[in-house]
């Protein structure tokens, strides 16, 4: 029986079996559905955060994570692979920082999907599901958001620098599950999160006394309408207040409280920054923080293209590694690297490669999942998957059962229409210690 939120009291079933008849029987029975419902709900697992970094437009597996060093030259591109710190696992030669800590992360060599179109394949990676004309489904971020709410008064979803797109949203969930957006980036110079300073004179004191009157008005609101947008923007009022009066909430947000040594070795760029402040948001009770770093659709020239972009990259995600696993958080902190999809097996008129989302890769890394090892393959040209293919829906399931989450719950859309938080995935234990 799959969990609707359709809690049974005793005094309900009371007034049941006063109308309808209801048998002793019947009690029992309604009580062992109960005790079945426990098994979907949610319970902090090994994973307590998830950092989702995402890189838009289609990151190249072969000039990344999943090179073909004997494969014919239209196949292999211009590039060159290196070893790993794994004997047998090889990455981009770009990927200097990154190869010494491939004992800690997971490459797999096999993920699939049917969609080559960047917006369909976007849905894919930030839903588990394929779009939908039907229903709008809700993002990895706000299904953990609905199923675990804020922790020490931070939002549970945090999105850096803002949403990156449609899809990372709340879907046919409530609003009030949106990711928080920072709005501004914090590799600029005067980075600050908006909204979570006090206005100028206005005191701890002056600013109770006005929560105090908003929530009188929100009550007289709540009396007379009835709608997702006030409930959520009560939501929101309520976690805003619990940020702004939590000076330890506050300072999660301030990257300048970092040694300047580590930021230096994150990197002073997007990339470093951004990681660097998705570990600070982690540390401090963030459950699933999104970032977006670069733009992969490379069509043309991929050689001198990915020379620009992976360098920073490289250094801010195997610091971000690193730093976790000194401080201890890298058990229960899952941090995933993927792409809308693939590139093209054959190196194209443009010296650039083309959409492809037959196969491409993907990177795990703590939060269970095991370290030193390559799951699944591609085959000799990187154009389909060989071995163990890797579907967005087991991707996505595996990622939920690591956090606590049972994928196959259903949650209510609209029209009380019950709904799969994921719908056929199995959890990849190969992938997990």
């Amino acid at each position: 029986m799959k969990c609707r939120g359709n809690n049974l009291s005793r005094r309900s079933l009371l007034t049941v079996g006063a109308v309808g008849g209801f048998t002793l029987a019947d009690f029992f029975r309604a009580r062992e559905a109960q005790a079945d419902q426990k098994d979907y709900e949610s319970k902090e697992g090994k994973a307590k955060s998830v950092i989702f970094i995402f890189m838009p437009g289609g990151m190249a597996h072969q000039e990344t994570f999943d090179p073909k060093p004997f494969a014919p030259i239209e196949y292999r591109g211009p590039m060159n692979s290196i070893e790993t710190n794994v004997a047998g696992i090889r990455v981009n030669e770009m990927f200097k920082n990154t190869a010494k800590i491939a004992d800690k992360i997971a490459i797999c060599r096999s993920m699939t999907h049917g969609e080559a179109a960047h917006e369909r394949g976007t849905h894919n990676m930030f839903t588990g599901y394929r779009p939908s004309p039907a229903l709008k489904y809700p993002s990895m971020g706000s299904v953990v958001s609905h199923e675990f709410g804020p922790k020490n008064n931070l939002p549970p979803y945090v999105c850096i620098p803002n949403q990156p797109n449609e899809f990372a949203g709340t879907g046919y969930l409530s609003s009030s599950f949106a990711g928080f957006s920072l709005g501004a980036d914090p590799a600029s110079g005067n980075f600050q999160v908006r909204d979570l300073k006090l206005p100028g004179g206005v005191d701890e004191s002056r600013f109770g006394k006005r929560r105090q009157l908003l929530d009188i008005v929100n009550g007289h609101f709540r009396e007379t309408e009835k709608s997702d947008s006030l409930d959520a923007m009560d939501s929101f009022y309520q976690r805003a207040y619990s940020m702004i009066s939590s000076q330890k909430a506050r300072e999660a947000f301030d990257i300048n409280k970092e040694d300047p040594k580590l930021r230096d070795a994150y990197g002073r760029n997007t990339a470093g920054a951004r990681m660097l402040l998705a570990r600070r948001m982690v540390e401090a009770g963030v459950r699933f923080v999104t970032l977006t770093y670069g733009g992969w659709d490379m069509h043309d020239n991929i050689d001198g293209n990915i020379r620009r972009q992976v360098p920073a990259f490289d250094q801010g995600f195997a610091m971000l590694i690193k730093d976790l696993s000194d401080r201890g958080l890298l058990d229960s902190t899952m941090v995933c690297i993927a792409s809308e999809f693939g590139r093209t097996p054959k190196i194209n008129a443009n010296a650039g490669r083309d959409h492809w989302p037959k196969v491409f890769s993907v990177v795990m890394a703590g939060g269970g999942v095991k370290g030193g090892m390559v799951y699944g393959s591609s085959d000799s040209t990187a154009s389909e998957p060989e071995d163990d293919p890797l579907t967005v829906e087991d991707w996505a399931t595996t990622i939920y059962a690591q956090m606590g989450i049972v994928a196959d719950k259903e949650l209510m859309a609209p029209g009380d229409r019950p709904i799969e938080i994921v719908d056929g995935g199995k959890v990849r234990k190969e992938l997990l210690v």
